[in-house]
C-alpha cells in the first residue's frame, strides 16, 4: 500500500488502513453510543428531582405519567436499561478497538518489513539496522498504544461537547453560554499545543532510532568491544546517546504536561459562572429546579473530562510522528525494479557477459570501469585481484544488487533488468566469503533455499559438500542448533554448511566468493572436492585469493583497481609471466627459488 506525504499524518493513516474502514465505522458508533448512555445518568438524576419536587407537575407527567410511583418506576428501568447498554457498548468498543489496532499494527509492521526487503542493498548501507528495528518495532507499537485508548478518547470528548452543548442550549440558552464559552480557549489551545508538539515528537523518534542504531551496532560487535577493551567508552557512548534521547523526550514532555493545568484553569471559569448564575436563576424561579441539576452535572461532566486531552494529545503526536516515519518508509521506492521476463530454468543455459561495464558507488568510488566478461555456460571462470580490484562489485552486479551505471550485463543474450528478478536470484546460488547462518538448526540451515526437501536430499547435499561426518559427530546431529550466525560452529564449518545450502538449491549458476579464505588446508582440500564436484554442468564463478583453488578453470580474469589486466587459463598466465605468474610464485614459494606445487 501507498500514501501521499502532502497529506497530515492522520489522512495518511486513514488512506493506508482503507481495507479497515468498515470496522473503524463500527468502532466509532461504539464509542459514541458508549458516551451518549454515559452521559445519560445526569439526566435521569435531574428527572428524579423535577418529579421529586415538581411532582404532579413534573416533565413525566406532562407527558401523561402523573402518578409519582408510575414516574419513579420509569426512571429506575431507564436507569437499568441505560447502564446496562453503557456496559455493553464499553465492551464492544474496547474489543473493536483493541482487535484493530492488533491487525493495523500486524499489516503494518509486515508491510514495512516486505517494503525493507525490497529496497536495494545500498539502501541498507546507508542506515543501521537498529534505525530500520526502531521503526518496524517501536513505532509501530506507539501506533498501537494509539489506537487502544486515544482514538476513543477524542471521539467519547467531541460526543461531549455536541450532547452536552445541544443538550444547555435546549433547557436554558440563557446559561448555557457561560458553559460553553471556555470551549473556544480550550480548542484553540489544544490546536497549539498540537502544532507545538509535534516537531518535538519528530525528534524523539529519531533519537530513539539513533539510539537503537547504536545498541544493536554494540550487541553485533560485542567480541570486538570486549577485545578491544572498550566496554566503557561504549557505556560513555550509549551514555551520552541516551542523554540526547532523554532531552528530547524532556522537552515534549514539559510542553505537553503543562496542557491539563493550563485547560484547568479555563474549565473553572465556566464551571463557576454556570454554578452561580444557574444558581441564581434556580432561586428565583427563572429556571427549573431539576433543569438546574442537569445542568450543574452536564457542566461538571462538559468540562473536567476535557483535562485529559492532555494525555490524548500526547498520545496523538507520538502516534503521528511515528506513524510519518512508517509510511515515510512504506513511500520509499527501491532503485532496483524487477524486470518483467520471466527466466525458465529447464531452459536456460547460463552464459554470462559484461559488455563495456561500468559502475561506480554512491561515495564515487569507482568499482569497475568499461569492464569486458564471458562466463561461458557450464564451465567455471575465476576471478583474481587484489582487494578493491572489483570482484565482489561484479558478483553485486550479477545479483542485481546493484545495476550498472553503463554498459550492459546479459544472461543467455538478456538484459538482467529485463528480467524478473525472482527468477534471476533463484537461478544463481551463492556461497559467500562471509557465511551468514540463521539461529537454528543445521537442517534448517542447508534447506533455507528449500524448505520443502526432505531429509535424504538434505544429507545428500551435505555429504556433497562434505558436511555430513562433522554433522553427525554434533550432539544432535541435523538439529543441532548453530546459533546466531552460526556462533556455536567452528573453523570450516560454516563454509561447509553454506556449499551444501547451495548444492540443495541446485542452482544453474554458482558463485563461490572466497569460499576457502579463512580455513586450514585440510578444511580448503575438502571445500576444493565439493567444489569439483558441485561444477559440473553449471555456469560456476569463484572468487579466490589463493591460487591453488582456481587452477582449473577454463578460463582466469586477472583484475586491478576495475579492470581486467590479464584473461586466460592457468598454464597461459603462467607462462605470460605477468601478474598472475607472479602472485603463483609468491604463494607457492617458487619465488624463493622453490618449485610450485603440482
Amino acid at each position: 500500500m501507498s500514501s501521499t506525504p502532502e497529506l497530515s499524518p492522520l489522512r495518511r493513516l486513514l488512506a493506508y488502513a482503507t481495507p479497515h474502514r468498515g470496522r473503524i465505522r463500527k468502532a466509532s458508533f461504539y464509542s459514541v453510543a458508549n458516551k451518549v448512555f454515559d452521559l445519560a445518568p445526569p439526566a435521569l438524576i435531574g428527572m428524579a428531582v423535577d418529579v421529586v419536587v415538581e411532582r404532579e407537575q413534573s416533565w413525566l407527567a406532562r407527558m401523561g405519567y402523573e402518578d409519582i410511583v408510575t414516574q419513579l418506576t420509569i426512571l429506575s428501568v431507564l436507569t437499568f436499561v441505560i447502564w446496562a447498554a453503557e456496559s455493553a457498548f464499553e465492551y464492544m468498543y474496547k474489543v473493536a478497538w483493541r482487535n484493530l489496532a492488533q491487525d493495523l499494527q500486524h499489516d503494518l509492521r509486515l508491510d514495512a518489513y516486505g517494503h525493507v526487503q525490497k529496497m536495494e542493498l545500498a539502501y541498507f548501507e546507508d542506515r543501521s539496522s537498529g534505525g530500520l528495528m526502531s521503526v518496524l518495532n517501536d513505532d509501530v507499537n506507539q501506533l498501537e498504544r494509539f489506537l487502544d485508548n486515544g482514538a476513543n478518547e477524542l471521539l467519547q470528548v467531541t460526543t461531549t461537547i455536541l450532547v452536552i452543548g445541544g443538550a444547555f442550549f435546549w433547557l436554558a440558552p440563557e446559561v448555557a453560554w457561560m458553559s460553553v464559552l471556555p470551549m473556544p480557549f480550550i480548542l484553540w489551545g489544544s490546536i497549539l499545543f498540537q502544532r507545538r508538539l509535534a516537531p518535538r515528537y519528530a525528534k524523539v523518534r529519531e533519537e530513539v532510532g539513533q539510539l537503537n542504531g547504536d545498541l544493536a551496532g554494540n550487541l553485533g560487535g560485542i567480541a570486538t568491544i570486549k577485545s578491544f577493551t572498550a566496554e566503557a567508552r561504549e557505556c560513555q557512548r550509549i551514555d551520552e546517546r541516551s542523554h540526547d534521547y532523554r532531552k528530547a523526550n524532556a522537552s515534549a514532555i514539559a510542553l505537553s504536561s503543562a496542557f491539563s493545568p493550563l485547560i484547568r484553569m479555563v474549565i473553572l471559569v465556566g464551571f463557576t459562572a454556570t454554578l452561580a448564575f444557574g444558581g441564581y436563576q434556580a432561586a428565583t424561579d427563572q429556571l427549573a429546579v431539576g433543569a438546574y441539576s442537569v445542568m450543574v452535572f452536564f457542566t461538571q461532566r462538559l468540562l473536567w473530562p476535557l483535562t485529559s486531552l492532555g494525555n490524548t494529545f500526547d498520545l496523538y503526536q507520538r502516534a503521528m510522528a511515528s506513524t510519518t516515519r512508517i509510511l515515510d518508509l512504506l513511500d520509499m521506492r527501491p532503485a532496483i525494479q524487477s524486470g518483467t521476463q520471466p527466466i525458465a530454468a529447464d531452459q536456460l543455459q547460463g552464459r554470462l557477459r559484461f559488455e563495456d561495464v561500468d559502475f561506480h558507488y554512491s561515495n564515487g568510488f569507482h568499482g569497475i570501469k568499461s569492464m569486458d566478461l564471458d562466463f561461458a555456460a557450464g564451465q567455471t571462470t575465476a576471478l583474481v585481484g587484489s582487494t578493491g580490484a572489483g570482484k565482489s562489485t561484479i558478483i553485486k552486479l550479477l545479483l542485481r544488487f546493484y545495476d550498472p551505471t553503463g554498459g550492459v550485463i546479459t544472461l543467455d543474450g538478456k538484459d538482467l533488468r529485463r528480467l524478473n528478478l525472482q527468477d534471476l536470484r533463484k537461478s544463481i546460488g551463492l556461497v559467500s566469503q562471509e557465511v551468514f547462518l540463521f539461529h537454528g538448526s543445521v537442517r534448517e540451515n542447508i534447506a533455507y533455499g528449500r524448505p520443502d526437501a526432505t531429509q535424504e536430499e538434505v544429507e545428500a547435499a551435505a555429504a556433497a559438500a562434505e558436511a555430513d561426518e562433522f554433522i553427525q559427530e554434533l550432539p544432535q546431529g541435523y538439529d543441532t542448533i548453530v546459533g546466531e550466525r552460526g556462533q556455536k560452529l567452528w573453523g570450516g564449518k560454516r563454509p561447509r554448511l553454506s556449499i551444501a545450502r547451495a548444492v540443495l538449491k541446485d542452482p544453474p549458476i554458482l558463485i563461490l566468493d572466497e569460499a576457502t579464505s579463512a580455513v586450514d588446508n585440510e578444511t580448503e582440500a575438502a571445500i576444493q572436492r565439493s567444489m569439483q564436484r558441485i561444477a559440473v554442468g553449471r555456469t560456476t564463478i569463484v572468487i579466490a585469493h589463493r591460487l591453488s583453488t582456481i587452477r582449473n578453470a577454463q578460463r582466469i580474469y586477472v583484475l586491478e583497481t576495475g579492470q581486467v589486466l590479464e584473461q586466460g587459463t592457468h598454464d597461459e598466465l603462467i607462462d605470460k609471466g605477468d601478474l598472475y605468474s607472479a602472485l603463483w610464485r609468491v604463494q607457492t614459494g617458487s619465488a624463493l627459488g622453490q618449485q610450485p606445487c603440482s
